[in-house]
């Protein structure tokens, strides 16, 4: 039976691999060598906490162009020298404005980045960038599979709904962790959440995308619920803003 973690109580080590929720969509990923990947990274989100910004950067993973993801990404890329990850078009854009270490991927691609293995999969979303008072085309919007040698690989779904095309991520890139959007009208709502686990197969699901605004009603407690209807055992773990779990734990088994 699915059951749910609030604020699930695992101290992050440095020799552990671990996630990190930064409010909203952004992540925190930090390997067994300590490098830094953060993912959708707007750090000035409501929810993110006060020391949300690391003191380094190895690499900047950015699903789509919507401000509330890019957030302060092309910042941070030419403030590290980070690579920043994310469709051709919107490292073209990031180029204009100044990146100049990019790596464009379309889904079904891969980049390697220590020992870290970062593949674009497909989403279904919009994306454009707001640069000034023009709308750019910023690409098609993606989701990231992350894996690095000898841990469990997760799955960032960015902004999406359900799709067919999630039953192969399994059987091609086997994660046991999923971090799925549940907050609803912008992205699938906590049923389609769980539908989706039902293709993805993951051991544990992180709950994202949801209570930053009040349009976003989605909660973890319904996605329990909408788990358990499905008859799944995946298990839900929802981090407060600024909590740390390794990605071993959220990898066990019931």
């Amino acid at each position: 039976m699915a059951g749910i973690l609030i604020g699930a109580s695992v101290a992050a080590q440095s020799v552990e691999p671990s996630l990190r929720w930064l409010g909203h969509s952004a992540f925190q990923f930090t390997t067994r060598n300590g490098k830094i990947f953060l993912i959708d990274p707007w750090l000035t989100n409501p929810k993110a906490p006060k020391d949300a910004t690391p003191s380094h950067v190895e690499a900047i993973l950015i699903t789509h162009g919507h401000s509330d993801h890019v957030g302060e990404g092309f910042e941070l890329a030419k403030k590290f020298n980070a690579p920043l990850i994310a469709s051709y078009e919107l490292t073209e854009i990031a180029k204009q404005k100044g990146v100049t270490h990019v790596i464009p991927l379309n889904p079904g691609g891969s980049a390697r980045i220590d020992d870290v293995t970062i593949t674009a999969v497909m989403a279904v979303h919009s994306s454009s960038y707001q640069d000034g008072d023009k709308i750019l085309y910023a690409g098609a919007p993606l989701g990231f599979i992350v894996a690095e040698e000898g841990a469990p690989t997760f799955y960032h779904a960015g902004d999406t709904d359900v799709t067919y095309d999630m039953a192969l991520i399994p059987e091609l890139y086997g994660p046991s962790i999923a971090i799925l959007p549940i907050g609803g009208v912008y992205t699938m709502k906590p049923a389609e959440a769980a539908l989706a686990l039902r293709s993805l197969q993951a051991r544990t699901v992180i709950p994202m995308h949801y209570g930053t605004f009040p349009a976003l009603t989605g909660t973890p407690e319904q996605l329990a619920i909408e788990i358990k209807r499905q008859g799944l055992a995946t298990k839900v773990v929802a981090l407060k803003p600024g909590e740390t779990v390794e990605l071993k734990a959220l990898a066990a088994s019931h």
